[in-house]
């Protein structure tokens, strides 16, 4: 009768005193062996739709995402992501890139312990108009909205070092929205006794979660 491999995972062997059998040993081999190997697939949907029961352990690596996926007994989780690159955000009307020489505004997704995440860097010039002085485009930075995929679930909130000319802070907050727009909030007008209107803010080192 079938014999299991020496690694304990349970992968059937077939004996030498089995009646000859070469598809089902095969078969016997191949239903063992890949399960455990990394499955590949198109997307998370495809592999849903084929790995109807995963179980605890499983690997697949999922195309279109560039994502390594992994069961761990209750759900797949992102163990590994693939190369991102930098793309440059579309500044609107007044935004301008390379604020206090710290390169263009730019985004990517990584995989940040085990969560995808959205990375930023670079430095944005932030326009005001008016008298007194308020932020322009009501504190959106960007013309175009950034991709579904680098769109959180819902409102992110981070703090962003900014300049403190004309501007009793040093830090403003960066709102992720969930519809793709990235909003600096918490700048008050010129007049105001905690004036907060840096004419720079950085994005490097931010991070927030998808």
């Amino acid at each position: 009768m079938p014999t299991t491999d020496a690694y304990g995972q349970g992968i059937s062997i077939a004996s030498p005193t089995d009646p000859p059998d070469i598809p089902a040993a095969i078969q016997a081999v191949a239903a063992g062996v890949i399960p455990r190997g990394v499955n590949r697939y198109t997307s998370a949907s495809q592999r849903n739709a084929t790995i109807t029961s995963p179980v605890g352990g499983m690997v697949a690596f999922l195309a279109t995402e560039k994502l390594l996926t992994l069961y761990d007994g209750a759900a797949w989780v992102v163990i590994a992501a693939g190369a991102s690159t930098w793309s440059t955000i579309s500044m609107a009307s007044g935004y301008a890139h390379n604020g206090n020489d710290n390169g263009n505004a730019q985004y990517r997704i990584v995989n940040l312990a085990g969560e995808l995440s959205v990375m930023l860097q670079g430095g944005i010039n932030v326009p005001y108009s008016g008298s007194p002085a308020t932020i322009g485009n009501g504190g959106i930075l960007n013309s175009v909205a950034l991709p579904s995929a680098a769109r959180p679930g819902s409102l992110r909130t981070v703090a962003a070092a900014c300049s403190q000319v004309t501007s009793t802070s040093n830090t403003v907050k960066l709102d992720a929205q969930s519809d793709g727009y990235l909003r600096i909030v918490g700048t008050t007008p010129s007049n105001a006794t905690n004036r907060v209107t840096p004419p720079w803010v950085s994005l490097n080192g931010l991070f927030y979660s998808l």
